[in-house]
């Protein structure tokens, strides 16, 4: 009997293709900044004006750790991020909306400002204020 054999593949050398960083296909003209900010860490949130998210981010997020993250220089700092990924994607317009009592508040907005070519149509503040609330309850008598 006569013995077939297959024919041996050889290995041929491929290139390795090179993939670049993904960036966000998503372009956008306008959109909301929320910005969260108490005493120990400043979150910012970027979205569409429906309010999808797109892109956010904090203090803790970028590598501050403690009582740091609650410092202006620290909320400033997320801000510029923030810039740098909305300029990428084409934003031009947007309207802030600020909640909380921390010291990042305005730094926050400042950094995103001085970063990305960006205009602000409106600035709100939604804090919760409280107006004294429920009445008490009255005094046990013993």
């Amino acid at each position: 009997m006569a013995k077939t054999t297959a024919p041996v593949k050889k290995a041929v050398a491929t290139e390795e293709k090179k993939v670049a960083p993904k960036t966000s296909k998503k372009r956008l003209e306008k959109g909301r900044l929320y910005v969260q900010s108490t005493y120990n860490n400043t979150k910012v949130l970027l979205t569409d004006t429906t309010g999808n998210a797109i892109v956010a981010s904090s203090a803790g997020a970028l590598g501050f750790k403690g009582a740091k993250k609650g410092t202006p220089f620290a909320a400033a700092k997320v801000g510029e991020t923030l810039a740098e990924k909305a300029t990428e994607m084409g934003l031009k317009e947007i309207d802030v909306i600020i909640s909380g009592t921390g010291s990042g508040r305005e730094s926050a907005v400042r950094g995103f400002v001085s970063r990305g070519n960006i205009a602000i149509n409106s600035i709100k503040d939604v804090t919760p204020v409280p107006h004294n609330g429920p009445k008490p309850r009255k005094p046990r008598r013993v």
